[in-house]
């Protein structure tokens, strides 16, 4: 399958503010991709130019083979990180009228409204005016207005904010669904367990500049911080087993579970096993970094190595030892 987006090089100022440095990303057809970093990273700016709602300064796009998501709108469902609907129109109308924009024909479509109005848990407000619906409720409908034409390349700018945990699951399960019939989707987030929920790929960005972009099951492995988690049956059990075990570098406390590190050379699972014969325990699992870890791990390494560097200048400047 082709790629559906490709990043070359893009970058994008506002004044002297960097908001893109030379962003290079590649999102292959079917792909699931997690968009993440903190507010302020360049995650929305970054979206509003794969949907040439912005243009880069330097750099080029590509969207489902076209230098221009304009050339291929048809094809794309788009949901920004602004809420919006027609607030006078009534919810069924509207519908019917962005699914229209899209190149949605008639036959079939009011069938789909009313399914897509059903599944969202919304089956009485079809007549109603959008104005006249809470905050979530028209959430929810412009997001059945982002895929009600049944699109290849699904973007979703942050979807789960302001969404109660119910709706939040709901709207989970839905971009599952419409994954698994072949939409590529990327969702942007600065929450990042919702990223780890869902996604098969992560991209994080950082200052504008990318960080990570590795599969879940990569990411996972390469951080793994080799620690296992212990929650004995008594919570004031003497931890002196669990340091007894071969290879334990660390033993840490926290509300009754104990975290157990090992060195690079042990066997964890056979670690884990000894764990169980060494004391009465409750559960005995692996510490998965989460992407939040993994997150501060990246940017405290680049700070460091930035400091460094910048030392390292400031010392060669001071000696005369700099060369043209």
């Amino acid at each position: 399958m082709s790629d559906a987006i490709r990043l070359e090089k893009l970058t994008k100022t506002f004044g002297e503010k960097i908001a893109v440095r030379n962003m290079d990303m590649v999102v292959p057809g079917g792909g699931l991709y997690g968009f993440i970093g903190p507010n302020g990273a360049g995650k929305t700016t970054t979206i509003r130019m794969i949907m040439s709602i912005l243009f880069p300064d330097s750099g080029r796009i590509s969207v489902l083979g076209h230098d221009s998501a304009l050339q291929a709108k048809g094809r794309i469902g788009y949901l920004p990180e602004e809420r919006g609907v027609y607030k006078k129109m009534k919810v069924g109308a509207f519908l019917r009228y962005m699914a229209r924009l899209k190149g949605h024909d008639r036959a079939g479509l009011q069938q789909k409204v009313s399914r897509w109005l059903e599944r969202m848990d919304l089956p009485d407000v079809e007549n109603k005016r959008c104005d006249e619906l809470s905050k979530g409720m028209q959430q929810k409908v412009q997001f059945i207005s982002t895929v009600l034409h049944e699109p290849e390349l699904l973007i979703l700018d942050e979807p789960f904010s302001g969404l109660d945990p119910v709706n939040m699951r709901l709207l989970r399960d839905l971009i599952r669904e419409i994954h698994q019939r072949g939409t590529t989707i990327i969702f942007s987030t600065h929450v990042m367990i919702q990223a780890e929920q869902l996604c098969d790929h992560i991209f994080m960005i950082n200052d504008g500049r990318k960080v990570l972009d590795e599969s879940l099951r990569s990411v996972r492995t390469k951080f793994d911080p080799r620690s296992v988690l212990v929650e004995p049956l008594d919570p004031e059990a003497d931890p002196g087993p669990l340091r007894s075990i071969a290879g334990v570098l660390d033993v840490t406390k926290s509300e009754g579970t104990y975290e157990v590190q090992f060195n690079e050379e042990t066997d964890v699972s056979g670690a884990m096993r000894e764990i169980v014969g060494a004391m009465p325990v409750a559960r005995v699992e692996l510490h998965r970094p989460t992407l939040e870890d993994v997150f501060v791990q990246i940017v405290t390494d680049t700070g460091e190595r930035s400091e460094e560097l910048r030392a390292a200048l400031r010392a060669e400047a001071q000696t005369g030892g700099a060369h043209a």
